[in-house]
């Protein structure tokens, strides 16, 4: 016999949610589950799409991100998050925000460290934490408005963490952290010195009257935080696989170095394709916030006259629904048995949660109106499903 695998990944599973993506093909469901559009890119960077297939560049850019990239993202990121960011020394493109946040916890973490991790949580912090050697502490977020428990918090800072991760707005709950609740994290972390990864995916994705607040742009937080965000959301390009971090040189310099080792560097045609997108006004910002501004109220109101009880996300394009009066034990039993017999797909909701939740599942309404309704009308056999 081979001699044994390693242990860290022997508690791994596959995702649960591109699992559902498969179990949603499988049985022609609605996919509400991944997290990703059915309607096209901006128009604009298309057409460049179209162009650079012809024109180039097809080789290797630079590894931490074509020139022209990174100046066009650093003026973008400095008028949004209010800082000015150098885009030779304080930006790394990456493969996505998943290895962004994967170079930034190797960057800091060594094995034997701790991490904070808010639960609920998006499934691959567990796992990236698990892979750079460090451990885990998780800290609750209280329903229905998930709040924390500031003194729950500082416990855990108490046990000397070199980071905590946190993803603002938030997947899966749609939670936006107020600014309060950011400067009680904040003082924690300079009080306890540690660093903050922050998953800022769906910045522009915030619904009136919460706003969304950079925590790098926060007083003297700027030297401890390794910001992490993509494309994918904001321009609904995910297989595009355009990412970044954004912090101090000193931190930068660390990660690039990982980064060069763990994917060399991003597709060079689509940094070029995506440019168009970077030089957007703030016309393009309102217009994607008022698209999912409706779909929203449409999946949400939608949900309501099925009587299907559900949070009210702030941001970000997720919504939980409460399964506890089907009677099921498992929720993963759930979504498997609503894609099969209802035809929509969903994500059970304990791949998120460190409790023990069995009794909410996640959907997303990132979706063209039409598929929204479709998704809607199938939804009204769920009662079928009741044990």
């Amino acid at each position: 016999m081979p001699r044994p695998l390693s242990a860290r990944t022997a508690s791994f599973t596959d995702s649960v949610i591109r699992r559902m993506t498969r179990v949603s093909l499988q049985y022609g469901a609605v996919n509400l589950s991944q997290g990703f559009p059915d309607f096209d890119p901006p128009q604009a960077i298309l057409d460049r799409l179209a162009q650079v297939a012809h024109q180039g560049p097809h080789q290797y850019a630079i590894t931490w991100g074509a020139q022209n990239f990174r100046e066009a993202l650093a003026k973008k990121q400095s008028r949004y998050m209010g800082l000015p960011i150098d885009p030779d020394r304080e930006i790394v493109a990456t493969c996505g925000s998943t290895e962004a946040m994967m170079c930034a916890m190797m960057t800091v973490a060594d094995p034997g460290d701790k991490v904070i991790v808010f639960s609920p949580f998006y499934e691959n912090y567990g796992a990236d934490t698990i892979l750079s050697g460090a451990e885990p502490i998780y800290v609750p977020l209280n329903p229905p408005d998930f709040s924390f428990d500031p003194e729950v918090l500082e416990d855990a800072f108490r046990q000397r963490p070199k980071a905590l991760v946190l993803c603002n707005p938030s997947n899966p709950s749609g939670k936006v952290f107020t600014r309060a609740e950011l400067e009680v994290i904040a003082a924690l972390a300079e009080k306890y010195d540690a660093y903050v990864i922050t998953d800022e995916v769906y910045e522009h994705i915030v619904y009136a009257p919460h706003q969304h607040t950079y925590f790098a742009s926060l007083p003297g937080m700027w030297q401890r935080t390794i910001s992490c965000s993509s494309l994918s959301k904001t321009y609904s390009i995910t297989g595009w696989r355009l990412g970044y971090i954004i912090a101090p040189e000193s931190i930068i310099d660390r990660a690039k170095k990982v980064h060069d080792f763990l994917t060399v560097g991003c597709a060079a045609p689509l940094m070029e394709a995506v440019m168009p997108a970077l030089e957007f006004g703030q016309d393009y910002y309102d217009g994607l916030l008022a698209k999912y501004t409706h779909k929203r109220d449409l999946f949400l109101r939608g949900l309501d006259t099925l009587g299907i009880a559900h949070t009210d996300p702030q941001g970000a394009y997720y919504v939980l629904l409460d399964i506890g009066e089907y009677g099921y034990g498992s929720d993963l039993t759930f979504c498997e048995d609503l894609a099969a017999r209802v035809g929509v797909g969903a994500v059970p909701g304990s791949s998120f949660f460190r409790e023990p939740v069995n009794h909410l599942i996640r959907m997303h309404f990132a979706k063209n109106d039409d598929t929204l309704y479709e998704a809607l009308n199938r939804l009204e056999a769920m009662p079928s499903l009741k044990k």
